[in-house]
């Protein structure tokens, strides 16, 4: 199946949301929080990489083939810079989505913790089921810098719309003018999980982002005193 480029724009600096189309799709199936693979020759090597999908499903119409995505450029990286390279039009191969890391069915009370491009399968989760039932969704949002608060905007104003959501970005490196949380998402937790639900055995915990973060996080979780199975998670090298 081949993917086709419909635009792509920088969102930040190195960071680009990317619009795609399956032509051969008449309609593209997927779960929010599922990942597509591409693929492609690079160097004279064939090399494939998994992106998580930032779009929610579409709805049936003329662009119910379309996906999004953000993507970070490596600058040593495999692939990210065939990507970036790419133009209006040029294609790429592509799998059909696949991928694990989707919301209980149904969704209970939720705990979101993001770092970087991370963020792409909670944009997609949450654009599909944020609704007037959702139950309390509190998103943990952790980057160094403002101007990488990614789809921070998209997320303020689904918070002032739902009143059951919380957006919670966290800067490591805030200006000065910074008034919102610093530091780590790790240090902002236990504040997140105590008001996002009144029971431990309620909430369920998603966790996207780097390596050492996941590991870190999913850590202090099992020694807050919560299942496994109450912990999904995706983990970027």
């Amino acid at each position: 199946m081949q993917a086709r480029l419909i635009e792509s724009v920088e969102i930040a600096p190195g960071v680009r949301h990317f619009v795609f189309e399956a032509p051969a799709a008449a309609r593209l199936e997927f779960k929010p929080g599922q990942f597509v693979s591409l693929s492609g020759e690079v160097a004279g090597k064939n090399i494939t990489r998994a992106y998580s999908i930032a779009s929610a499903p579409p709805a049936n119409g003329r662009e119910a083939n379309r996906f999004e995505l953000c993507l970070n450029r490596v600058g040593e990286g495999a692939f990210s810079p065939h990507l970036f390279a790419m133009v209006p039009g040029d294609s790429v191969e592509m799998q059909p989505p696949l991928g694990t890391f989707v919301l209980r069915d149904p969704p209970r009370d939720s705990l979101m913790v993001a770092t970087g491009t991370g963020i792409a399968p909670f944009r997609s989760m949450l654009k599909a089921s944020l609704k007037e039932d959702t139950p309390p969704f509190t998103l943990l949002f952790g980057v160094r810098l403002e101007s990488h608060l990614l789809y921070g905007q998209e997320f303020e104003q689904m918070q002032r719309e739902h009143p059951s959501f919380r957006f919670w970005p966290t800067l490591t490196q805030p200006p000065a003018s910074w008034t919102g949380r610093v530091g780590r998402v790790q240090a902002h937790l236990k504040e997140a999980i105590d008001l996002t639900s009144d029971a431990l055995s309620r909430l369920d915990i998603y966790l996207c982002g780097l390596k050492p973060m996941v590991d870190d996080v999913r850590q202090i979780l099992k020694g807050m005193g919560f299942d496994r199975k109450q912990i999904r998670y995706e983990k970027y090298d």
